[in-house]
């Protein structure tokens, strides 16, 4: 399914048809300002039908004096369900803002600015949703909405995309060329293929001739819910440790570091320049010397690593706009024979 063209500064009240309606993976992104003299504002997710119009999910910013908080709640057969309520706004007046709606299997996850703001558990069927409307004190600079897997075959794909996609692969291997030349020649191996094939739709990734250490490789379309990657190879028989990145424009998603000095697997992120939290059980499944496969696959809350093919860890998503992950590296004490994404 083709993604829906955006709706672009739209006036308000402003009522959209969700085309496709909703289901797991796909996500809703509202870009815009909160008014200075904002009172308050709602997104919904609407159940629309020629005689009811129930609301899947009401998010409604509230402001009060200085300070502010957010609504969310459910309408239902014309009656409200229980309020939930968070004790503060990520989203003060007169600034700009990105909200994303990501729905889950059992609940929709709020993203405001790429942080994970809120979690709003299922009341209503997601694939009863069919429109988006926005009212109340901000400016809507675009509505725009996201598939969970991105589309690379269909006779028709949006030219922007197009642009964005040859965009961000030339400026990727500008990069390369720059601070990795024994790697720069895959690099434009993929860029080449990408602009030749332009008119019709980006062959599937695939993979070098050879793997240098450290590798990177551009994720194209970025992570989604049900996409996975697979880094086969061998641990050299002295190392200290590897590590697999799955990094964005200005950090690293995930971070999986084993340690062989310290009996460990390491997990983290690192957003705005900071390190978060270390994430270090779950136990040592290498050795060094050994043959290894460690897969990855991004589920709709979580990374889940598989490690020779029995998952051994998971991982929250702590950078929630996935498609915006779209480098894999790999850098270690490791020789590397394959990579699939």
């Amino acid at each position: 399914m083709a993604n829906q063209h955006p709706y672009l500064c739209p006036d308000l009240p402003f009522t959209g048809c969700i085309q496709g309606g909703l289901f797991e993976g796909k996500t809703i992104t509202v870009t815009g300002r909160v008014l200075a003299g904002a009172e308050r504002f709602c997104v919904n997710l609407q159940c629309v039908t020629n005689t009811s119009s129930d609301i899947a999910l009401h998010f409604n910013p509230r402001y009060v004096g200085k300070s502010g908080h957010v609504v969310c709640n459910t309408l239902q057969n014309s009656c409200w369900g229980s309020e939930q309520r968070t004790n503060h706004t990520p989203l003060p007046r007169g600034s700009d803002f990105t909200i994303t709606f990501l729905v889950n299997r059992d609940s929709y996850s709020v993203i405001v600015n790429g942080a994970h703001f809120l979690e709003y558990l299922h009341r209503l069927p997601v694939s009863r949703v069919n429109a988006i409307s926005v009212d109340g004190g901000v400016d809507i600079t675009s509505i725009t909405f996201q598939n969970p897997a991105v589309s690379i075959d269909r006779s028709r794909p949006m030219q922007p995309e197009k642009q964005r996609c040859q965009s961000k692969l030339t400026q990727r291997s500008a990069w390369n060329m720059q601070g990795h030349q024994q790697h720069a020649s895959s690099i434009q191996a993929v860029t080449s293929r990408t602009v030749a094939g332009l008119s019709a739709a980006p062959p599937p990734y695939s993979s070098p001739p050879a793997y240098v250490i450290p590798y990177k490789t551009i994720i194209q379309g970025g992570l989604y819910p049900g996409r996975g990657i697979s880094v086969q190879g061998c641990i050299n028989h002295n190392a200290d440790r590897f590590c697999i990145n799955l990094r964005y424009n200005s950090g690293i998603a995930f971070h999986f570091n084993p340690r062989f000095n310290q009996n460990v697997v390491v997990r983290n992120s690192l957003m705005k320049e900071r390190w978060g939290r270390e994430e270090r059980s779950g136990g040592m499944p290498f050795y060094r010397g050994q043959q290894f496969t460690v897969s990855i696959m991004c589920d709709t809350q979580c990374y889940r690593i598989m490690v020779n093919g029995i998952q051994m860890f998971t991982y929250n998503h702590r950078h929630f706009l996935l498609q915006q992950i779209d480098i894999l590296e790999v850098d270690g004490d490791i020789s590397v024979s394959s990579v699939m994404v």
